[in-house]
């Protein structure tokens, strides 16, 4: 939400708040404007286009008298809100911009605040579509539908009837797909082309110098109002070239009109992306909203050095020293390997190395960029091939829950299921979307599968249909964690790789096996259960009479009701003791 103090002539910064600059490219790849709404080119049929003119504004049908204002209640019924006040009708103006009070006429851009003139301007500037060429050029049309009203400006040029540089943009009014209440409304800015800023008579020759156009929104109280900073500068232009969504394409601006006023156009939090001025995997970071955009937040710290191609403890230096790899063995190219020994060689399927290491043989002559490994001849990330535990995502070679820290824009939720294709990604709260057939919306914006509603897993466990599984459960032949870590407790710690025992549980280097679990204190902890066995593995709900404890299922983990003469842990731990000293007697008895 942004209103700026009586009399400030200050304009925001949309780049300031996390706007992307793209790297630099012909206006071609800017993004393509919307169409299929009739017409001779798909932008609006031809009583809904604006006769040719210099500055002046749509007329009705055919028209060229006076201005007419258009009626946007097909579109948003309650109208739109917009600083305070409630317009049910807009004004069509050639130069680049919507107004709500009169048409504009005004063809050099005064600078935001104007008086007694809200408007919204996707390129305030001197267009001139006198030229010629319609409806290929210097056609500006509309279209209104139910939730979406859309203006084009397309391939326009400037005074005085100059068409040797055309502009193609674009103006898209939508209901929000996310928490509003009435008059909400959201603002997308397209620009295809970008070829001129200044007409002639704003002190410009060949469409550039003098006072070029202005982007944004003014509340016309002479307070309030939101520009971009290139506004008015020669580096306008730019808006072809970057957006203020974060991985969004070349030309595309987003916005939100919320309570009437302009706040973030916040899509794409949740996305990774890198730190500026960070190194390793301290430059891994995610975006998160910011004011008017989304800004990248630093996800990982430094951590011990260890053996895997990556820059752990982020100095700009991989896999330095001696001490990360057991004794006889030394870190080569993120793994930790053998030396050659002149008389014994390498195992099979590794040959010697010219730095004297026993590498694979289809990596002897691989050479893989900083972050990377050779494996099977072919280089992998330090995320490639790992399985996270439940509710977990692979970054920077660190398993995390993608949703720890994340800020979310208004009432949008962090998407903290594994298995959806926004996962650790910001969506629209489940007041505002509804939750999936056998779900139930909860106070936190969340759903909750309603089989699971009620249900109390221990740590390191969670619902799934009913049911309480292991975090750390996993299918045949999956590598869980990434490599140096094992998964205790639904969590990935230090500690050497270990064989996973799909039927029997998981083993750290020693051998133990995890059992006995706290009480998870999540969301759902403290509730109590009613009775009844769950089937596969089965979770029994008790009262508050009966404790429940952790146990090993054949098909996973599960809970069950603990009685009053149950086992103490130290008589668990001395099975799961005996356990793993005949596991290791099979294990000695195989070779």
């Amino acid at each position: 939400m942004i209103a700026l103090g009586r009399l400030q002539r200050l304009s925001l910064s949309v780049f300031a708040f996390g706007a992307v600059l793209v790297a630099a490219s012909p206006e071609a790849q800017a993004i393509p404007l919307l169409n299929g709404f009739g017409g001779p080119t798909g932008y609006g049929t031809a009583d809904h286009c604006v006769h040719p003119n210099d500055d002046g504004s749509y007329a009705g049908p055919g028209g060229t008298g006076a201005p007419v204002p258009i009626d946007l209640r097909p579109a948003f019924r309650e109208g739109l809100g917009f600083f305070g006040r409630t317009f049910t009708n807009f004004y069509l103006n050639n130069n680049g911009n919507i107004t709500f009070n009169a048409a504009l006429f005004t063809y050099t851009p005064n600078a935001f605040p104007v008086a007694d003139q809200p408007m919204i301007a996707p390129w305030w500037a001197d267009v001139d579509t006198r030229g010629g060429g319609q409806p290929t050029n210097n056609s500006v049309c509309f279209h209104i539908e139910p939730n979406r009203i859309v203006i084009t400006w397309h391939n326009v040029g400037y005074f005085s009837s100059h068409n040797d540089r055309l502009n193609d943009f674009q103006m898209i009014l939508s209901t929000s797909g996310t928490c509003t209440t009435g008059g909400d409304f959201d603002v997308e800015f397209r620009y295809n082309r970008c070829e001129w800023i200044t007409g002639d008579a704003s002190g410009g020759m060949g469409g550039f110098g003098g006072t070029p156009a202005q982007v944004g929104f003014d509340a016309g109280n002479r307070r309030d109002f939101v520009a971009l900073p290139e506004s008015r500068m020669a580096t306008i232009i730019n808006v072809c070239r970057t957006s203020n969504v974060m991985g969004g394409a070349p030309g595309l601006f987003r916005f939100q009109i919320r309570g009437g006023v302009v706040g973030g156009g916040c899509t794409g939090a949740g996305l990774p992306c890198t730190v500026p001025g960070q190194m390793g995997a301290c430059g891994m970071g995610v975006t998160i909203c910011a004011g008017m955009g989304t800004t990248c937040s630093q996800v990982n710290r430094p951590r011990p050095r260890a053996c895997n191609g990556f820059d752990n403890d982020c100095d700009g230096m991989v896999d330095e020293g001696n001490e990360l790899c057991p004794t006889n063995q030394v870190c080569d190219r993120g793994q930790c390997v053998e030396r050659c020994q002149p008389e014994l060689g390498c195992l099979t399927g590794r040959s010697c190395s010219d730095r004297g290491t026993c590498v694979e043989t289809s990596c002897l002559n691989v050479t893989c960029m900083a972050g990377q490994r050779c494996a099977g001849g072919t280089c992998i990330g330090v995320c490639d091939g790992v399985s996270c535990p439940w509710a977990q995502s692979c970054r920077a070679g660190r398993c995390v829950n993608p949703c720890d820290g994340l800020v979310c824009d208004g009432r949008d939720v962090c998407d903290d299921d594994p298995r959806s294709t926004t996962f650790g990604q910001c969506v629209a709260g489940c007041q505002c979307r509804p939750c999936p057939a056998g779900s139930t919306c909860q106070p936190d914006g969340h759903c909750t599968v309603d089989a699971c509603t009620g249900v109390t897993c221990p740590t390191g466990a969670h619902c799934e249909a009913g049911v309480c599984r292991d975090s750390c459960e996993v299918g045949p032949d999956t590598r869980l964690c990434p490599n140096g870590e094992v998964c205790r407790l639904g969590e990935c710690v230090s500690g050497a790789n270990a064989p996973i025992d799909a039927g029997v549980g998981r083993t750290d280097a020693g051998g133990a096996i995890d059992t006995g679990r706290p009480t998870d204190t999540g969301r759902d902890a403290g509730r109590l259960t009613d009775t009844g066995r769950l089937p596969d593995g089965a979770l029994i709900r008790g009262d508050s009479g009966n404790s429940l404890r952790w146990t090993q299922g054949t098909t996973g983990c599960s809970c069950r009701v603990g009685a009053s003469n149950a086992r103490p842990r130290w008589a668990l731990a001395a099975l799961a003791f005996g356990a793993a000293l005949a596991m290791r007697r099979r294990r000695r008895a195989r070779r």
